[in-house]
C-alpha cells in the first residue's frame, strides 16, 4: 500500500470516527437550535489572590485562582468538540458560549486533564494555550493519555496514574481511581475494557494547597471511589451532573454526584459536564433543577450553578 493511500485511509478513519463521535454524544447540529445565552461573566482581574475562587466556564471546565496559583481543568473553548482533522474539529457544536473568551482566559500555571475524550481532552483548546504560551504551562494528565498532545511545547507533561501524588509549584495533586471509561477512538484499548496496564485511564484530583482541598471529580458514574476522602476535609467538590440518560453506566445523575460528595464530607458543591454538548438525552434545564432541588435535603452548599457565576471560599461576590 503506498504511503499516500495509506495517509487517505487514516484520515478518512479519523473523520468516521468523528462521525462516531457526534452520534455518541448527542450528534445533533446545535447551530440549529437556540443558543443559550449566559447571564454571566467573570472578571478574573478582580479576584483576590489570597482566596481560593473559581468560575465554571463551560462543559467540565474550571478556571481555579488558587491562593494565587491559576489552574485550569479540561479546557473546551472553541465551537465544536471531536476529531481534530485539516484545521477543524469534526463533531457536536456548543449550545452555549464559553464564560470567558480563550483570549480572556489567564495565563494558567497547570492545565490538568481528566482524561482523553474529546470533549475533555480537546486538541484545538490545548494547542492554543501551549502556543501562546510556549515552555510555561505545566500539564497533569492520566495514565497513557499523554501521547493525544506531547507534541505540544509545554513546560512539562505529567503523567498521573490512580493513587499517584505529585507537587507542582508548592501544590499537591493525588489522581483518583473514578467510573468511567478511557477510549479516544473506540478501537482504543483502556481500562474498563480490562486493559489495566495498556489502556487509556481516567482520573479524578485531589488537589491541596496550603491546608485547602479541592476535589476535580473528571468525568464519572456514580461510585464509592470517593469514600477514601471522608476524612481529607475537602473544602469544594466540582462533580459532573449530566449525560446520565441513557449512558448511566458511564456517568452519574445530579443526585448522585451530591451523594459522592457529601460521603466524602464536602463543604460546598460546584457543577460541570452540562448545559454546553447535548451528550444526553434529558431536557437541558433538569440537571441545575434536580441539583437545586435535591441539595436542600442534604448537608452542602452549591457554591454556583449557571455557567459564568464565580464563586469564593471566602464568600467574596464578584457577580
Amino acid at each position: 500500500m503506498s504511503v499516500n493511500r495509506r495517509n487517505f485511509l487514516n484520515k478518512l478513519s479519523l473523520i468516521a470516527a468523528g462521525t462516531f463521535f457526534s452520534f455518541l454524544y448527542g450528534g445533533r447540529d446545535s447551530k440549529a437550535e437556540e443558543r443559550l445565552e449566559l447571564k454571566y461573566k467573570p472578571v478574573p482581574a478582580g479576584w483576590d489572590s489570597k482566596d481560593i475562587t473559581l468560575s465554571w466556564i463551560g462543559h467540565s471546565t474550571v478556571l481555579i485562582n488558587f491562593m494565587g496559583k491559576w489552574i485550569l481543568t479540561d479546557p473546551v473553548l472553541f465551537e465544536r468538540v471531536g476529531v481534530y482533522l485539516f484545521g477543524t474539529s469534526y463533531g457536536p457544536s456548543r449550545i452555549s458560549p464559553p464564560a470567558l473568551h480563550r483570549n480572556e482566559i489567564p495565563r494558567p500555571d497547570i492545565i490538568l486533564l481528566s482524561h482523553a475524550h474529546m470533549d475533555h481532552m480537546d486538541y484545538p483548546t490545548l494547542k492554543f494555550f501551549a502556543q501562546k504560551y510556549p515552555g510555561k504551562i505545566d500539564v497533569i494528565t492520566s495514565y497513557l493519555t499523554g501521547d493525544v498532545i506531547e507534541d505540544l511545547p509545554w513546560k512539562s507533561l505529567n503523567i498521573m496514574d490512580w493513587g499517584d501524588e505529585l507537587n507542582l509549584g508548592g501544590i499537591n495533586f493525588r489522581a483518583l481511581e473514578v467510573k468511567h471509561f478511557g477510549w479516544r477512538f473506540p478501537w482504543e484499548k483502556d481500562r474498563s475494557r480490562g486493559f489495566f496496564k495498556d489502556g487509556r485511564s481516567y482520573n479524578a484530583y485531589l488537589i491541596e494547597y496550603k491546608n485547602k482541598k479541592i476535589v476535580f471529580g473528571g468525568d464519572t458514574a456514580m461510585t464509592d471511589k470517593f469514600d477514601s476522602l471522608k476524612n481529607e476535609n475537602v473544602d469544594i467538590a466540582i462533580m459532573p451532573i449530566g449525560a446520565y440518560n441513557p449512558w448511566r453506566r458511564s456517568h452519574c445523575n445530579p443526585e448522585e454526584a451530591l451523594l459522592m460528595a457529601i460521603r466524602m464530607n464536602a463543604k460546598y458543591f460546584v457543577p460541570i459536564h452540562t448545559k454546553t454538548f447535548r451528550q444526553g438525552s434529558e431536557p437541558v434545564d433538569e440537571p441545575i433543577e434536580w441539583l437545586l432541588k435535591s441539595a436542600s435535603k442534604y448537608p452542602i452548599k452549591v457554591g454556583l450553578h449557571e455557567i459564568g457565576q464565580t464563586f469564593s471560599l471566602n464568600g467574596i461576590n464578584y457577580g
